[in-house]
């Protein structure tokens, strides 16, 4: 009997551990598709396509609404974000998508047995220089997607689904901007 108990009992520590390790990736090919009826169904049941950088101009208008109410309303920036009163943060499309995507990518973690406090990077680059750079490049995205009038999800996936023209231009130079930069940074990585 003893030996049958020490059996299940390594059974269950071993599926413990078992079912604690991550999870594999998704197949890129399905979740492309998937990520593609996202969109179609962003387009029939809300009638506006994916994006992201649009959430945190609605989420700054609001704060200045708030702090200097004046301002807000005689700046054309501020104003357009605002509709006049008649918007607010929680009525935007995009507000409502990016705080979906985070509970949404914070659960899949949790699934998929991800959440862990760490900081990925390449064996060469340390964890400061690694935030550095992060920070950089996220506030040249945040800054390019303002003068593309939208950003890499918003310009690629809606604008190119839509076939526009400059959406498709875009992406044809966000690729070539990655190809050309990451010579000088592949040692970071690898």
């Amino acid at each position: 009997m003893s030996v049958l108990s020490d059996i299940l009992v390594s059974d269950k520590h071993h599926s413990e551990a078992v079912s604690h390790s991550p999870k594999a990736y998704s197949n890129p090919y399905v979740t492309g598709v998937a990520l593609g009826l996202v969109l179609l169904a962003a387009f029939v049941l809300v009638g506006r396509g994916l994006g992201a950088s649009g959430a945190v101009s609605s989420a700054v208008a609001t704060v200045v609404s708030s702090v200097a109410p004046e301002h807000a309303k005689a700046n054309s920036f501020y104003s357009s974000y605002l509709g006049g009163g008649t918007f607010g943060l929680f009525k935007d499309w995009l507000v409502l998508e990016v705080l979906g995507v985070m509970v949404g990518g914070f659960l899949s973690g949790i699934l998929a047995h991800r959440i862990k406090r760490t900081v990925e990077k390449g064996p060469r680059i340390s964890v400061r220089n690694r935030l550095f750079f992060a920070f950089i490049g996220g506030g040249l995205m945040g800054f390019g997607a303002k003068l593309a009038r939208g950003c890499t999800s918003g310009q690629a996936l809606t604008g190119g689904a839509l076939l526009n023209l400059g959406s498709w231009a875009f992406m044809m130079m966000v690729f070539a901007g990655a190809y050309a930069t990451a010579y000088f940074v592949r040692r970071l990585w690898i």
